[in-house]
């Protein structure tokens, strides 16, 4: 395999990946706020902080009311990481992978990519945003399952679990800090039904809910929720489970090349920021986490998971 097509399908997974989780954030914070009518509709702005984009909005926007916050998050694509543009990008790598890839998993994207090209704020506000990004989750269910059942389990499949596992591990963080560190700034609130609606409701857009209570029960506590979402060893979406399988992907990945363009077989490459993120999370605990700070515990995870990327690019997709 070339390492242009390696590379391709690194981030065809990662953009896939990046845009169901941005609109699952998205999805995630607009509920908490309709859901509770004491919030108010410009608390979406939490969201450009939590993705770093604050600076980037305000070059374009004057105000972050819902609408702005909404158009620069789902379909600008002056914003590079809105979730129009990763679908975008993501059907670049498709096209360009094209040979590895099943036909129904490329109409599948293909048709994702156009039908985003018409999004604008009159039809997300006309169709009604929960229904909108309920049936984007559709899209998004569709293209897993075609992964996981058009696709061999080679070389190929390899790449793309490393960029799906990768790009979850950190999106998991995002969603858990816009909840934590954003949208409960009262420690009044804490234990209050207001705290219980958001905690469910993180929960719900992560598709966890029925998981968390066939596990804990139905007491939706704080403590349980980072448990759960962070250091869960059988949940797909929690970082641990993400980390894990990342780790899995990468033993069967052969790491030595012939020549600059040919991966040929031999020892799985070492990722050494892989290892210490696994470690990491196999011995962490919430209540540790959480006494530490929760915030930074999260922004450490991503700090560990953009060592990841930087490690494997440079071991796979980079000439020496």
């Amino acid at each position: 395999m070339l390492r242009r097509i390696a590379g391709n399908l690194f981030w065809l997974a990662r953009y896939l990946e990046r845009a169901e989780w941005r609109a699952r954030l998205v999805d995630a914070n607009y509920r908490l706020l309709v859901e509770n009518p004491g919030s108010r509709k410009d608390e979406l702005w939490p969201l450009l902080t939590v993705t770093g984009e604050w600076e980037l909005f305000c070059e374009d926007y004057d105000t972050a009311d819902e609408r702005s916050i909404l158009a620069f998050l789902t379909f600008d694509r002056r914003n590079r990481s809105s979730i129009a543009s990763c679908l975008e990008y993501a059907r670049a790598n498709c096209r360009a992978a094209r040979n590895r890839i099943s036909s129904e998993l490329w109409l599948e994207i293909n048709t994702l990519h156009l039908e985003a090209r018409r999004w604008n704020s009159d039809l997300l506000l006309s169709h009604g945003l929960m229904a909108f990004f309920a049936e984007l989750r559709q899209h998004f269910y569709r293209i897993s399952g075609l992964i996981e059942n058009t696709l061999p389990r080679d070389l190929g499949y390899d790449f793309l679990s490393l960029g799906k596992w990768l790009e979850a591990a950190e999106n998991v963080t995002r969603l858990l800090d816009t909840r934590y560190h954003f949208l409960l700034p009262h420690p009044r609130d804490i234990g209050s039904p207001l705290d219980f609606a958001q905690w469910t409701a993180l929960l719900r857009s992560a598709s966890a809910l029925e998981s968390y209570r066939n596990t804990y029960g139905n007491q939706i506590a704080i403590e349980r929720v980072v448990e759960f979402m962070l250091f869960n060893p059988t949940f797909p979406r929690a970082a641990r489970f993400c980390i894990d399988h990342l780790q899995s992907a990468l033993k069967r990945t052969p790491g030595a090349w012939n020549g600059e363009t040919e991966i040929i077989k031999s020892a799985a490459v070492d990722v050494p920021a892989a290892d210490n993120l696994f470690n990491k999370l196999r011995s962490g605990t919430a209540a540790a986490a959480i006494a530490g700070g929760l915030h930074e515990y999260l922004l450490e995870i991503q700090n560990d998971c953009a060592a990841i990327g930087d490690q494997i690019s440079a071991a796979f997709f980079t000439g020496e």
